[in-house]
């Protein structure tokens, strides 16, 4: 199992983050790298080498927006990274070079996963994504739909929340990401969790809290929007006292 030792957020006690879709600004770098770094990464690694159709997928057209998506991420990068000639040197101590396709240099570098859409017509819709860890669903489902289809099983995505997603994706601006996070109570710690639509979550008792710290950034030269989503597992017995009221799951 691949665990956090702390959550150092509480989405559903922050009157900022409960009320769907509830943003705050990035304060520091939008990059996060946490005490389940090395994990992560040799997990993504395994992944992206033995699941590579289930979790890199990209359309036709998205060259520009995975080149600027690749740059924005180098540039990004928080102070525990390093460059070193043509690769930088990660917190675990590897070194990855830069100059590959730009969703295996990323999958490389960061614990988190990306998502890149591009408006067309009235929604945004996903056009490129590498998703390691996803939260029961799957990206070859989502991949060229829009935001309304893509939260089509979500019970609470109504009318007024589309709007509101959609808004939000519309007056992202560069240099000033947003974040948000949720809030999942699981039985399983797998950070690989994929499930279509057709066959929904179903858990035993669950013993684990996942939460997902969901950025959302401009990318204004190929006007695309990235989602960047870093996961947390924490075990419940892992959460402050203050975290376990209200907790969902528990």
């Amino acid at each position: 199992m691949i665990l956090q030792a702390a959550l150092p957020h509480t989405p559903w006690a922050d009157p900022a983050l409960s009320r769907l879709p509830g943003l705050r600004p990035v304060e520091g770098p939008w990059i996060v790298v946490d005490d389940a770094y090395g994990a992560q990464m040799a997990e993504k690694a395994r992944l992206m080498a033995q699941r590579r159709a289930a979790v890199m997928q990209v359309l036709p057209g998205a060259g520009d927006a995975l080149a600027e998506l690749l740059e924005t991420v180098l540039r990004d990068l928080p102070a525990n990274f390093a460059r070193r000639g043509g690769g930088v040197v990660c917190p675990d101590g590897r070194e990855v070079a830069t100059d590959g396709a730009p969703l295996e240099v990323i999958g490389q570098l960061i614990q988190e996963d990306v998502l890149l859409l591009r408006k067309q017509g009235a929604e945004h819709v996903l056009i490129a994504g590498l998703l390691c860890f996803p939260a029961s669903w799957t990206l070859a489902e989502k991949i060229g739909r829009p935001l309304t289809a893509i939260h089509g099983p979500v019970p609470v995505y109504d009318a007024g929340l589309a709007a509101r997603v959609q808004r939000l994706f519309d007056l992202a601006r560069p240099g000033q990401p947003v974040w948000r996070a949720n809030a999942l109570a699981y039985a399983e710690a797998a950070l690989f969790h994929p499930r279509t639509e057709a066959a929904p979550r179903v858990d035993a008792v669950p013993r684990f809290l996942r939460s997902e710290r969901q950025t959302i950034l401009s990318l204004p030269r190929s006007d695309a929007a990235v989602f960047a989503v870093h996961t947390w597992v924490v075990p419940f017995e892992r959460l402050t006292e203050a975290q376990r009221a209200g907790c969902p799951g528990l």
